[in-house]
């Protein structure tokens, strides 16, 4: 048993004396490393005079004095000035729900029966010019009788002028660009208005009463989208045969409308008309849709519009 013991601490021994060589040689091998690095950083170091340190030194003196600090400074403050000036101003919700209510007032009261664009955009810039007065009288005034608030009167007057695009943008409002149309009138002096036309097939009869460049209104009793005719003349005595054999009650035609175009007829309707449409229509009292030439309120409306009416009518004895 003591035997055992004893082998038992020879062992721990022979441990501990292996422990304490490994960690010496680590120390070793450690320090080696060290020494090698320092050795190369003092190699690789510069060492200056104190005449070159002077240089130097003096040297970032001239350049931190030659700095132009009041440029630089002048700058920073025009820039911050700048993007001040272009920030877009935020208006409060009640004054810019105000604005929207007094331009769609001021449209509403233009008592037009049709669109008119020019019209619209006079009134929308006759309201901001009047407004942007007001504004800025009530900056410079300050008086108390101004229906604007002085705490209000420099956002809005920033809002309606240099800032009227995105205004518009931000509450929805957008009047179309007014589409102009220019005739040129390079038809010698004298000249009828229409040259002399002839239309395609037989001969029209005196009875059909043929105009051209002309659109009837009436009430449909035979749709020319399915009923197509090889001729005006044919499209009359169509009417005409429609008139004839009418059954007591039924409403007879009177009115002939033909497309005599290859290229289709314009119409204000969502259909799009082909050439050889045939129209029969009735109408206690006839009444023209459009004569010669489309105006310019309906061509600034509807730009696809052709200048000069291409539809043939007649009115007949029914």
């Amino acid at each position: 048993m003591a035997r055992s013991n004893s082998s038992y601490k020879k062992i721990t021994l022979l441990l501990c004396f292996f422990n304490i060589a490994l960690l010496l040689y680590a120390l070793r091998t450690l320090y080696a490393s060290l020494y090698i690095y320092s050795g190369n950083v003092s190699r690789n170091s510069v060492l200056y005079s104190s005449d070159q340190i002077r240089k130097m030194e003096e040297s970032i003196r001239i350049r931190k004095e030659s700095k132009p600090v009041e440029l630089i400074k002048l700058v920073k403050a025009l820039e911050g000035e700048f993007s001040t000036e272009n920030a877009a101003v935020e208006l409060p919700p009640p004054l810019k729900q105000r604005i929207i209510d007094e331009i769609l007032q001021r449209l509403t009261n233009l008592n037009s029966t049709r669109t008119d664009i020019a019209k619209e955009r006079e009134a929308v810039e006759d309201w901001r010019m009047e407004k942007l007065r007001e504004a800025k009288l009530a900056l410079v005034s300050r008086t108390s009788n101004s229906t604007i608030p002085h705490e209000e009167a420099g956002m809005l007057a920033r809002a309606l002028e240099p800032d009227w695009a995105a205004l518009c943008e931000e509450i929805g409002l957008w009047i179309p660009v007014q589409v102009v149309n220019t005739e040129h009138e390079d038809k010698p002096e004298g000249a009828e208005e229409f040259e002399e036309e002839v239309l395609p097939g037989r001969s029209l009869p005196l009875e059909c009463h043929a105009e051209l460049h002309t659109d009837y209104d009436g009430h449909a009793v035979r749709w020319g989208l399915t009923h197509h005719k090889a001729s005006a003349a044919d499209c009359c005595q169509a009417c005409l045969d429609h008139a004839k054999h009418a059954k007591e009650g039924q409403k007879k035609c009177n009115i002939w409308v033909y497309c005599p175009s290859e290229f289709g007829c314009h119409s204000p309707d969502r259909y799009e008309h082909k050439h050889q449409e045939c129209w029969l229509k009735y109408a206690e009292k006839p009444r023209l849709n459009f004569k010669d030439k489309y105006p310019e309120w309906y061509r600034n409306s509807h730009p696809s519009a052709p200048v000069v009416v291409p539809w043939v009518s007649g009115i007949v004895s029914a």
